[in-house]
Parts: C-alpha cells; sequence; structure tokens
C-alpha cells in the first residue's frame, strides 16, 4: 500500500512539473539566407534594450513594468549568450549584432459552452439542449519578443517569442523565474 500511494506521489508531481514546463510557448523565425556562423559577438540594441507594451487599460503605466522586469530579463539574456558562445561585444566597437527585446501584455479570453463538443443535431433530429455559456476566464498574457539585428546588413536576421498566462497569484520570484525560462527556451533557438 505504501509503495502505491509513493508512486501515485511520484506520478502526481510529474504532471504538476510537465504543467508547469508546458506554461510558456517558444518559437522563433530567421532569415534562411543568412550565415549565422559569422556572429560571434553581440550588444544590446543603441536605443536601449527593449521596451514594454501594455494592452489592457488606459491606466497602465508601461516604465513601471519595464523598471520591474528589465533587470532580469537583461540578466537572462546575457547568461544565455554567454552560454551559448557569444561574447558580449567591447565597449566602443561594432558587434556582429545588436539584440532588442519586446514585452507585451494584453487581455484575452476563453469561454466553454454547454454542448459544444457534440454534434448540432443528434441522431433523432432534436438539440438536447441549448447551447449556453458554462465557462469564461479573463486572462492576461504575456510575450517576450527578442529580435537579432545583423550589423551587417541592418535588419532582424532572428525573431523568437516566448509567450504564456501571467498568474497573478504568483510572487515576483516565481514570475522572474518564467522570464527566466521563457528567455532560455529562446535563446536556445538562435542558431549558431
Amino acid at each position: 500500500m505504501r509503495r502505491l500511494i509513493t508512486a501515485l506521489a511520484l506520478v502526481a508531481a510529474a504532471f504538476v512539473i510537465d504543467l508547469s514546463a508546458a506554461k510558456i510557448k517558444a518559437r522563433a523565425d530567421f532569415d534562411k539566407t543568412f550565415d549565422f556562423k559569422s556572429m560571434q559577438t553581440w550588444d544590446w540594441d543603441a536605443s536601449g534594450p527593449g521596451e514594454v507594451k501594455l494592452a489592457r487599460s488606459s491606466d497602465d503605466d508601461p516604465e513601471t513594468v519595464r523598471r520591474r522586469i528589465e533587470p532580469t530579463l537583461v540578466a537572462a539574456v546575457e547568461k544565455e549568450m554567454k552560454g551559448r558562445g557569444f561574447r558580449k561585444a567591447a565597449t566602443g566597437s561594432v558587434p556582429d549584432m545588436r539584440v532588442h527585446y519586446y514585452v507585451l501584455v494584453t487581455v484575452g479570453f476563453a469561454t466553454q459552452t454547454a454542448g459544444q463538443f457534440l454534434p448540432s443535431v443528434t441522431e433523432w433530429g432534436i438539440p438536447p439542449y441549448v447551447p449556453s455559456t458554462t465557462s469564461f476566464d479573463i486572462v492576461q498574457r504575456g510575450a517576450i519578443v527578442l529580435d537579432v539585428v545583423s550589423t551587417k546588413v541592418s535588419h532582424v536576421v532572428w525573431r523568437g517569442i516566448a509567450e504564456g498566462d501571467i498568474d497573478k497569484i504568483k510572487d515576483d520570484s516565481e514570475r522572474d523565474e518564467m522570464i527566466r525560462d521563457g528567455v532560455r527556451d529562446l535563446v536556445k533557438k538562435l542558431p549558431k
């Protein structure tokens, strides 16, 4: 009995870990004709590391959000770029690529309707009941966009996007970990 409870606890823990890992979706696209092997050094964009865009309400202050998340995001990008073998360019030198981030926060919703997965008309021709909304969730969605601009061709050669739901119940350390996870997933997709 004790082994069964231990096994069930391990399965439940694996399920929870799997769910937390699936909350961030990362994808990337790049210029297929560009030679990424020539990219050795990088630096932040000359205008600054990035920008925050909020599309929740007219009272949003993107500067407050930027001040809160930029230190975590910048440190995560610098760590992951170094881990991939890219060197930060020396002050005053021209890097091979410049990196710029965007943080986008929007509001979305998800609904479910009673009977939404049933056929519109049953075999005998009468719908079993009138469809009605049974679930309505409003969620905040966040995305981190990393752009890599080649200084040789002066256009974006790679763009990565990590997105997921923002859980207001989580504390700052948990949100910081999600940012680091998203950046790690993105930078892994950067061709080398």
